[in-house]
């Protein structure tokens, strides 16, 4: 297919060169002007350039405020028409309400918005605060019952039209020592993480006590040999997202999935199905904490994953720094280029959602809205540029 598509622009190429060069004699001969010549050469470039350039797929999402009248109403006033919903009403021992999955569902069509994904009770809160722990605990036959929960919201998000699912696999909660803040961008504050201020701690281990990569990918392991199956079957995707941050080899006990090396950890986790149905919530911020120079280390990531079909999602957030001492920063002041990455996605094909993710905040009471109504703006400028060719 792609050596026929090559051909076919290349025919279309001959002919429209052909057809400049004609007019261009022609011209030559006093019928056509130098200014009509002029013309031609300008719509063969433009017409070339629409033959070569791929097409933005991808689109704005959102992952905060639930559905909401007020959410949806915000959401769409900005322009942001798909969504992660969070997640139905659990039923205890049983799983999602699939009733409050269709209300959901069809709130969000009022609004014209399209209810993409939810988040399985797996997320970045830690083990202690979840309602599925012994999953990544490794603990039977609790997380037997556990993954039959999981089992039934699968088929819960695919019959109310829900086609991702988010989730996390692991132990430790979301990792950060402080807040810094920057005077120059109006007294905000950006979330950081300091390895040697976090050691000096001294916090010793978690419940988990010490767990090494091995074991972290048997329970992983463990966990998908029973659930993708069942997405397999109810045409869902499981989205992993990245571990944050990586980690060294045994952080407080834990080695993480994706530690210390976090492009080998994504592929090794990449590899461990060949399933439509497995995949990342690929957070970009997330990932670039692992790397050493995130604006060029972040690309081959992208390239690598997205050309598996495997990048199911995007979260978007920069940050300032690196592996074991960075800052989340606005979309705009980080070391990441963001254009540079929506032209990555692009070029991977990724028609999935592009999601604002840890937004920095301030001291007025409508820091989370205003963070995000800007990061939304941002991003879709970027689209529209990258798309246009400006």
């Amino acid at each position: 297919m792609k050596e026929l598509e090559k051909l076919n622009r290349r025919k279309a190429l001959s002919t429209l060169l052909k057809g400049g060069l004609g007019a261009a004699a022609f011209g030559s001969m006093g019928t056509v002007s130098a200014h009509s010549e002029k013309t031609s050469t300008k719509n063969i470039k433009e017409e070339i350039s629409k033959m070569s350039k791929k097409p933005m797929l991808m689109k704005i999402g959102c992952q905060h405020g639930g559905t909401g009248k007020e959410n949806l109403e915000f959401l769409a006033r900005y322009g942001v028409f798909n969504m992660d919903g969070g997640s139905p009403k659990l039923i205890e021992g049983v799983g999602w309400d699939i009733d409050d999955s269709m209300r959901k569902r069809e709130a969000c069509e009022k609004y014209g918005i399209t209810l993409d994904a939810y988040h399985l009770p797996l997320s970045s809160a830690g083990i202690e605060n979840i309602s599925t722990p012994n999953i990544m605990l490794g603990k039977s036959p609790a997380r037997d019952r556990e993954i039959e929960m999981i089992q039934q919201m699968i088929s819960v998000a695919s019959k109310t039209g829900v086609k991702t699912l988010m989730y996390n696999t692991i132990i430790h909660v979301i990792l950060r020592t402080e807040d810094t803040l920057d005077k120059t961008r109006g007294n905000t504050y950006y979330r950081s993480w300091n390895l040697e201020k976090s050691l000096a701690k001294n916090e010793g281990l978690t419940i988990a006590g010490k767990v090494d990569i091995d074991e972290i990918f048997e329970r992983i392991t463990y966990f998908l040999d029973r659930v993708i199956p069942v997405a397999e079957e109810y045409n869902v995707q499981l989205a992993n997202h990245i571990a944050d941050p990586p980690a060294p080899v045994g952080y407080r006990g834990i080695t993480r999935w994706n530690s210390p090396d976090v492009f080998e950890g994504i592929k090794r986790f990449a590899q461990l199905y060949d399933s439509p149905s497995h995949g990342f919530n690929l957070c970009l911020g997330s990932t670039a904490e692992g790397l050493k120079n995130p604006r060029t280390e972040i690309l081959p990531i992208i390239k690598w994953v997205g050309e598996r079909k495997q990048i199911f999602n995007i979260h978007l957030r920069n940050i300032k720094g690196g592996y074991n001492d960075f800052q989340e920063v606005y979309p705009d002041n980080g070391d990441m280029d963001f254009g540079e990455i929506i032209k990555a996605l692009r070029d991977v094909d990724y028609a999935g959602m592009v999601m604002p993710d840890h937004i920095p905040y301030h001291k007025d009471p409508a820091s989370g809205l205003q963070g995000h109504a800007y990061a939304f703006g941002y991003i879709k400028a970027l689209m529209h540029a990258i798309d246009m060719g400006y």
